[in-house]
Protein backbone atom coordinates (compact mmCIF):
# COMPACT_ATOMS: atom_id res chain seq x y z
CA UNK A 1 0.00 0.00 0.00
CA UNK A 2 1.73 3.09 -0.78
CA UNK A 3 0.12 6.10 1.03
CA UNK A 4 0.30 9.50 -1.38
CA UNK A 5 0.32 12.84 0.90
CA UNK A 6 -0.88 16.10 -0.75
CA UNK A 7 1.07 19.00 -1.75
CA UNK A 8 2.00 21.33 1.93
CA UNK A 9 1.00 18.44 3.96
CA UNK A 10 1.95 19.08 7.43
CA UNK A 11 5.12 16.62 9.64
CA UNK A 12 2.40 16.23 11.93
CA UNK A 13 -0.06 14.70 9.51
CA UNK A 14 2.85 12.53 8.06
CA UNK A 15 3.43 11.32 11.35
CA UNK A 16 -0.54 10.54 12.06
CA UNK A 17 -0.58 8.56 8.97
CA UNK A 18 2.61 6.49 10.45
CA UNK A 19 0.97 6.00 13.58
CA UNK A 20 -2.07 4.87 11.67
CA UNK A 21 -0.44 2.38 9.79
CA UNK A 22 1.50 0.91 12.39
CA UNK A 23 -1.94 0.34 14.58
CA UNK A 24 -3.16 -1.28 11.56
CA UNK A 25 -0.16 -3.82 11.65
CA UNK A 26 2.05 -2.80 9.16
CA UNK A 27 4.97 -1.22 8.75
CA UNK A 28 4.96 2.18 7.05
CA UNK A 29 8.36 3.90 5.33
CA UNK A 30 8.23 7.83 4.80
CA UNK A 31 9.35 8.12 0.99
CA UNK A 32 10.00 12.18 0.65
CA UNK A 33 10.01 13.77 -2.55
CA UNK A 34 10.59 16.88 -4.71
CA UNK A 35 6.72 17.82 -4.38
CA UNK A 36 5.22 15.79 -1.73
CA UNK A 37 5.92 12.58 0.88
CA UNK A 38 4.46 9.37 0.59
CA UNK A 39 4.42 6.63 2.82
CA UNK A 40 5.58 2.76 1.67
CA UNK A 41 3.95 0.17 3.68
CA UNK A 42 4.76 -2.96 4.73
CA UNK A 43 2.40 -6.35 5.76
CA UNK A 44 -0.96 -7.54 4.25
CA UNK A 45 -3.13 -4.51 3.56
CA UNK A 46 -6.82 -5.19 2.38
CA UNK A 47 -9.07 -2.44 0.77
CA UNK A 48 -10.53 -1.47 4.30
CA UNK A 49 -7.03 -0.48 5.44
CA UNK A 50 -6.60 1.75 2.41
CA UNK A 51 -10.38 3.33 3.03
CA UNK A 52 -8.76 4.19 6.88
CA UNK A 53 -5.89 5.59 5.92
CA UNK A 54 -7.70 7.72 3.05
CA UNK A 55 -9.92 9.37 5.05
CA UNK A 56 -6.93 10.74 7.30
CA UNK A 57 -5.88 14.79 7.65
CA UNK A 58 -3.75 15.22 4.65
CA UNK A 59 -3.68 12.51 2.27
CA UNK A 60 -4.54 13.09 -1.20
CA UNK A 61 -4.65 9.06 -2.15
CA UNK A 62 -4.22 5.37 -1.34
CA UNK A 63 -2.99 2.96 -4.01
CA UNK A 64 -2.91 -0.63 -3.03
CA UNK A 65 0.68 -1.80 -4.99
CA UNK A 66 0.08 -4.86 -6.95
CA UNK A 67 3.39 -6.06 -7.47
CA UNK A 68 5.29 -8.50 -5.15
CA UNK A 69 8.13 -6.04 -4.84
CA UNK A 70 6.66 -2.78 -3.29
CA UNK A 71 9.75 0.14 -2.47
CA UNK A 72 11.38 -0.31 -5.65
CA UNK A 73 8.18 -0.43 -7.82
CA UNK A 74 7.78 2.19 -10.15
CA UNK A 75 4.24 1.90 -8.40
CA UNK A 76 5.10 3.31 -5.21
CA UNK A 77 7.55 5.90 -7.15
CA UNK A 78 7.23 6.80 -10.10
CA UNK A 79 10.29 8.57 -11.22
CA UNK A 80 13.74 7.73 -11.60
CA UNK A 81 15.88 7.61 -8.33
CA UNK A 82 18.88 9.19 -8.27
CA UNK A 83 21.48 8.04 -5.98
CA UNK A 84 25.34 10.22 -5.49
CA UNK A 85 28.42 8.22 -4.86
CA UNK A 86 31.12 10.62 -3.49
CA UNK A 87 30.01 13.32 -5.61
CA UNK A 88 28.99 11.72 -8.41
CA UNK A 89 25.03 11.25 -9.52
CA UNK A 90 24.12 8.41 -10.97
CA UNK A 91 21.04 7.75 -12.40
CA UNK A 92 17.77 10.08 -12.55
CA UNK A 93 19.26 11.55 -16.23
CA UNK A 94 20.11 10.56 -19.51
CA UNK A 95 23.95 10.51 -18.80
CA UNK A 96 26.08 7.26 -18.62
CA UNK A 97 28.40 7.33 -15.15
CA UNK A 98 31.68 4.37 -15.67
CA UNK A 99 32.83 2.86 -12.52
CA UNK A 100 36.33 0.74 -13.41
CA UNK A 101 39.29 -0.24 -12.06
CA UNK A 102 40.95 -3.44 -10.99
CA UNK A 103 39.15 -6.54 -9.99
CA UNK A 104 41.62 -7.00 -7.04
CA UNK A 105 43.59 -4.80 -5.09
CA UNK A 106 46.96 -6.61 -5.78
CA UNK A 107 49.49 -3.59 -4.67
CA UNK A 108 49.75 -0.10 -4.25
CA UNK A 109 51.30 0.38 -7.33
CA UNK A 110 48.93 -1.91 -8.91
CA UNK A 111 46.18 0.16 -8.00
CA UNK A 112 47.43 3.73 -8.03
CA UNK A 113 48.39 3.62 -11.34
CA UNK A 114 44.67 2.16 -12.93
CA UNK A 115 43.50 4.94 -10.41
CA UNK A 116 45.14 7.06 -12.80
CA UNK A 117 44.66 5.57 -15.84
CA UNK A 118 40.48 4.59 -15.35
CA UNK A 119 40.64 8.64 -14.33
CA UNK A 120 42.31 9.93 -17.10
CA UNK A 121 40.10 8.09 -19.74
CA UNK A 122 37.06 9.56 -18.35
CA UNK A 123 36.16 7.20 -15.24
CA UNK A 124 33.64 8.42 -12.66
CA UNK A 125 34.08 6.07 -9.57
CA UNK A 126 36.97 3.50 -8.99
CA UNK A 127 36.20 0.16 -8.59
CA UNK A 128 38.24 -2.26 -6.35
CA UNK A 129 38.05 -5.39 -4.41
CA UNK A 130 39.71 -5.35 -1.13
CA UNK A 131 38.03 -8.63 0.03
CA UNK A 132 36.96 -10.95 -2.73
CA UNK A 133 34.93 -14.32 -2.91
CA UNK A 134 35.69 -17.00 -4.69
CA UNK A 135 34.32 -20.47 -5.70
CA UNK A 136 37.74 -22.29 -4.89
CA UNK A 137 39.17 -21.81 -1.45
CA UNK A 138 42.61 -21.85 -3.09
CA UNK A 139 42.19 -18.80 -4.93
CA UNK A 140 43.10 -15.19 -4.59
CA UNK A 141 40.55 -13.93 -1.96
CA UNK A 142 41.70 -10.24 -1.41
CA UNK A 143 43.77 -8.22 0.64
CA UNK A 144 41.38 -7.77 3.50
CA UNK A 145 42.51 -4.40 5.63
CA UNK A 146 45.42 -3.77 3.37
CA UNK A 147 43.61 -3.77 0.49
CA UNK A 148 40.86 -1.42 2.36
CA UNK A 149 44.18 0.99 2.98
CA UNK A 150 45.49 1.19 -0.33
CA UNK A 151 41.68 2.18 -2.15
CA UNK A 152 41.69 5.00 0.47
CA UNK A 153 44.89 6.10 -0.46
CA UNK A 154 43.96 5.76 -4.08
CA UNK A 155 40.72 7.51 -3.33
CA UNK A 156 43.19 10.66 -1.88
CA UNK A 157 45.19 10.04 -4.98
CA UNK A 158 42.77 9.92 -7.57
CA UNK A 159 39.85 11.82 -6.26
CA UNK A 160 37.46 9.52 -6.85
CA UNK A 161 34.90 7.68 -4.84
CA UNK A 162 35.30 3.97 -4.37
CA UNK A 163 33.12 1.21 -4.54
CA UNK A 164 33.96 -2.37 -3.15
CA UNK A 165 32.53 -5.20 -1.93
CA UNK A 166 31.52 -6.32 1.68
CA UNK A 167 31.08 -10.04 2.48
CA UNK A 168 29.75 -10.19 5.94
CA UNK A 169 27.15 -7.58 8.05
CA UNK A 170 30.42 -7.82 10.54
CA UNK A 171 32.40 -5.66 7.86
CA UNK A 172 29.86 -3.08 6.81
CA UNK A 173 30.70 -0.48 9.46
CA UNK A 174 34.87 -0.44 8.38
CA UNK A 175 34.25 -1.07 5.31
CA UNK A 176 31.98 2.07 4.94
CA UNK A 177 34.76 3.74 6.31
CA UNK A 178 36.29 3.86 3.17
CA UNK A 179 33.76 2.96 0.57
CA UNK A 180 31.43 4.87 -0.99
CA UNK A 181 29.95 3.04 -2.17
CA UNK A 182 29.30 -1.12 -0.41
CA UNK A 183 28.80 -3.80 -3.30
CA UNK A 184 26.77 -7.16 -2.69
CA UNK A 185 28.10 -9.72 -4.95
CA UNK A 186 26.29 -11.83 -7.13
CA UNK A 187 26.88 -14.66 -4.16
CA UNK A 188 25.47 -12.38 -1.68
CA UNK A 189 22.33 -11.17 -3.20
CA UNK A 190 19.80 -12.95 -0.87
CA UNK A 191 22.31 -12.93 2.12
CA UNK A 192 19.84 -11.67 3.73
CA UNK A 193 21.54 -10.56 7.11
CA UNK A 194 24.07 -8.31 5.05
CA UNK A 195 20.93 -6.81 3.39
CA UNK A 196 19.71 -5.75 6.64
CA UNK A 197 23.17 -4.44 7.26
CA UNK A 198 23.95 -2.26 4.49
CA UNK A 199 20.05 -1.52 5.15
CA UNK A 200 20.82 0.02 8.10
CA UNK A 201 23.41 2.26 7.00
CA UNK A 202 23.14 5.59 4.39
CA UNK A 203 25.92 4.49 2.01
CA UNK A 204 25.06 3.53 -1.38
CA UNK A 205 24.68 0.69 -2.21
CA UNK A 206 25.40 -1.76 -5.26
CA UNK A 207 23.34 -4.78 -5.66
CA UNK A 208 24.29 -7.86 -8.21
CA UNK A 209 22.03 -10.04 -9.55
CA UNK A 210 22.50 -13.48 -8.56
CA UNK A 211 23.68 -16.24 -10.68
CA UNK A 212 20.44 -17.79 -11.00
CA UNK A 213 18.37 -14.88 -9.83
CA UNK A 214 15.20 -13.90 -11.39
CA UNK A 215 14.31 -10.39 -11.93
CA UNK A 216 11.75 -10.21 -9.24
CA UNK A 217 14.31 -12.11 -6.72
CA UNK A 218 16.59 -9.08 -7.72
CA UNK A 219 13.62 -6.59 -6.81
CA UNK A 220 12.59 -8.31 -3.55
CA UNK A 221 16.67 -8.42 -1.99
CA UNK A 222 16.90 -4.58 -2.90
CA UNK A 223 13.52 -4.04 -0.96
CA UNK A 224 14.94 -6.18 2.51
CA UNK A 225 17.77 -3.01 1.89
CA UNK A 226 15.01 -0.03 1.40
CA UNK A 227 12.91 -1.63 3.56
CA UNK A 228 15.94 -0.75 6.34
CA UNK A 229 15.74 2.96 5.21
CA UNK A 230 18.41 2.77 3.11
CA UNK A 231 17.25 4.31 -0.05
CA UNK A 232 20.50 4.74 -2.09
CA UNK A 233 20.24 1.22 -4.02
CA UNK A 234 21.64 0.57 -7.24
CA UNK A 235 20.88 -2.73 -9.30
CA UNK A 236 23.66 -3.93 -11.49
CA UNK A 237 23.02 -6.92 -14.19
CA UNK A 238 26.20 -8.93 -14.43
CA UNK A 239 25.06 -12.16 -16.54
CA UNK A 240 23.33 -15.42 -15.25
CA UNK A 241 24.14 -18.95 -15.72
CA UNK A 242 22.91 -20.71 -18.49
CA UNK A 243 24.50 -23.84 -20.94
CA UNK A 244 26.26 -21.79 -22.64
CA UNK A 245 30.17 -22.80 -22.12
CA UNK A 246 31.42 -19.82 -24.49
CA UNK A 247 30.87 -17.27 -22.26
CA UNK A 248 31.34 -16.96 -18.42
CA UNK A 249 27.66 -16.29 -17.88
CA UNK A 250 25.04 -14.68 -20.55
CA UNK A 251 24.31 -11.13 -20.06
CA UNK A 252 21.08 -10.32 -20.19
CA UNK A 253 20.77 -7.48 -22.85
CA UNK A 254 17.01 -7.48 -21.78
CA UNK A 255 16.95 -7.25 -18.32
CA UNK A 256 17.88 -3.30 -18.52
CA UNK A 257 15.13 -1.69 -20.21
CA UNK A 258 12.89 -4.23 -18.44
CA UNK A 259 14.52 -3.16 -14.69
CA UNK A 260 14.04 0.36 -16.59
CA UNK A 261 10.29 -0.23 -16.39
CA UNK A 262 9.78 -1.96 -13.54
CA UNK A 263 12.09 0.42 -11.34
CA UNK A 264 13.02 3.59 -10.52
CA UNK A 265 15.91 2.33 -9.29
CA UNK A 266 19.41 3.15 -11.42
CA UNK A 267 20.55 0.16 -13.28
CA UNK A 268 23.92 -0.78 -13.72
CA UNK A 269 25.88 -3.34 -16.42
CA UNK A 270 28.71 -4.91 -15.59
CA UNK A 271 30.16 -6.67 -19.22
CA UNK A 272 33.28 -7.94 -17.26
CA UNK A 273 31.33 -10.49 -15.45
CA UNK A 274 28.69 -10.83 -18.00
CA UNK A 275 31.09 -12.12 -20.78
CA UNK A 276 34.41 -13.14 -19.07
CA UNK A 277 36.07 -12.52 -22.05
CA UNK A 278 37.95 -9.11 -22.17
CA UNK A 279 37.40 -8.88 -26.11
CA UNK A 280 33.48 -9.32 -25.28
CA UNK A 281 33.48 -6.20 -22.77
CA UNK A 282 33.58 -3.58 -25.52
CA UNK A 283 30.71 -4.81 -27.80
CA UNK A 284 28.30 -5.29 -24.63
CA UNK A 285 28.95 -2.51 -22.64
CA UNK A 286 27.94 -0.19 -26.00
CA UNK A 287 24.89 -2.26 -26.37
CA UNK A 288 24.38 -1.84 -22.63
CA UNK A 289 24.76 1.66 -23.08
CA UNK A 290 22.24 1.83 -26.04
CA UNK A 291 19.42 -0.16 -24.03
CA UNK A 292 19.61 2.39 -21.22
CA UNK A 293 22.22 1.39 -18.09
CA UNK A 294 22.61 4.15 -15.70
CA UNK A 295 26.24 2.88 -15.46
CA UNK A 296 29.06 0.56 -16.18
CA UNK A 297 31.13 -1.56 -14.40
CA UNK A 298 34.67 -2.05 -16.20
CA UNK A 299 37.23 -4.79 -15.00
CA UNK A 300 41.20 -3.05 -15.71
CA UNK A 301 44.26 -3.94 -15.14
CA UNK A 302 47.98 -2.58 -15.81
CA UNK A 303 49.01 -6.14 -16.89
CA UNK A 304 45.73 -8.25 -17.39
CA UNK A 305 48.05 -11.89 -18.12
CA UNK A 306 49.56 -11.29 -14.77
CA UNK A 307 46.21 -10.54 -12.28
CA UNK A 308 45.82 -12.29 -9.30
CA UNK A 309 42.17 -12.49 -10.25
CA UNK A 310 40.25 -12.45 -13.22
CA UNK A 311 42.57 -11.13 -15.77
CA UNK A 312 40.98 -12.91 -18.62
CA UNK A 313 37.91 -10.22 -18.61
CA UNK A 314 40.03 -7.24 -17.47
CA UNK A 315 40.89 -4.87 -20.22
CA UNK A 316 44.30 -2.98 -20.77
CA UNK A 317 44.16 0.77 -19.81
CA UNK A 318 44.55 1.05 -23.78
CA UNK A 319 41.15 -0.71 -24.31
CA UNK A 320 39.69 0.71 -22.07
CA UNK A 321 40.52 3.83 -23.47
CA UNK A 322 39.14 2.90 -26.58
CA UNK A 323 35.85 2.16 -25.40
CA UNK A 324 35.56 5.30 -23.39
CA UNK A 325 36.54 7.12 -26.76
CA UNK A 326 33.26 4.86 -28.23
CA UNK A 327 30.56 5.54 -25.43
CA UNK A 328 29.63 8.84 -26.73
CA UNK A 329 28.80 7.96 -30.47
CA UNK A 330 26.36 5.32 -28.94
CA UNK A 331 25.15 7.38 -26.14
CA UNK A 332 24.30 10.25 -28.79
CA UNK A 333 22.44 8.27 -31.15
CA UNK A 334 19.62 6.99 -27.89
CA UNK A 335 19.72 10.33 -26.91
CA UNK A 336 21.96 10.32 -24.05
CA UNK A 337 25.51 11.50 -22.69
CA UNK A 338 28.59 10.03 -21.02
CA UNK A 339 28.79 11.74 -17.41
CA UNK A 340 32.46 13.41 -17.23
CA UNK A 341 34.81 13.77 -14.21
CA UNK A 342 34.47 17.62 -12.82
CA UNK A 343 37.87 18.92 -12.99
Amino acid sequence: MLVVMKKGATQREIEHVVERVQELGLTAIPLPGEERTAIGTFGVAAQDHADSVEALPGVERVVLVSRPFKLSSREVQPHDTAVRVGGVRVGGGQDVAVMAGPCSVESPEQTFATARAVRDAGAVILRGGAYKPSTSPYHFRGLGERGLEILAEAKRQSGLPIVTEVLAPGDVERVATVADCLQIGARNMQNFALLDAVGETQTPVLLKRGLAATIEELLLAADYILARGNRNVLLCERGIRTFERYTRNTFDINAIPLLKRLTHLPVVADPSHGTGKWYLVAPIALAAVAAGADALLIEVHPSPDHALKDGFQSLTFENFGSLMRAIPAVAAAVGRSLRVPVS
